[in-house]
């Protein structure tokens, strides 16, 4: 049977080490304790929201994802166009990165966005409206955006 493919936006990387809310902290580490039974994925703009912490927060996090060698998904055109069309109804027009994170998860045809970021990403509403532009995009395959917690414990 085949891995599920998840990209792992970056509210997931850095609640790994959130002292201040125990519980995501745990079932954040939960999750990265059966990472190993799926296919992970992030992209550029991981590493862009990583570059707006202090320094040492962004080096303990390339550590992380040095440690759990994710695939890295290459930029298109494609992906920033589709990005446009989230920010355009299905996101708000603020959530640029939100938006391109859910766009290579799509483009790359993956299972899940995992997040933490139950604003913008892990939500049922939001998961609505980027399946509706997905499907008017061409995108057939279903893209689901959850959190750790409906993972962690689930792994194959």
């Amino acid at each position: 049977m085949r891995k599920l493919k998840l990209y792992l936006e970056t509210s997931v990387w850095n609640y790994y080490y959130a002292d201040d809310t125990p519980e995501k902290r745990d079932i954040t580490r939960e999750f990265f304790s059966v990472i190993e039974s799926f296919e992970i994925f992030v992209a550029d703009p991981v590493r862009v929201e990583f570059s707006a912490a202090p320094p040492v927060i962004c080096d303990r996090l390339l550590a992380m994802v040095a440690k759990y060698k994710p695939v890295n998904l290459d930029a298109t055109e494609e992906i920033d166009d589709l990005a446009a069309k989230y920010l355009e109804s299905a996101l708000p027009s603020a959530a640029e990165l939100d938006a391109l994170h859910i766009a290579y998860a799509t483009y790359y045809e993956l299972d899940f966005v995992i997040s933490w970021n139950m604003k913008h990403i892990a939500n049922i509403g939001r998961q609505e409206k980027v399946r509706a532009v997905n499907r008017m995009s061409g995108y057939t395959k279903e893209l689901s955006l959850i959190s750790p917690f409906e993972v962690s414990r689930y792994a194959i």
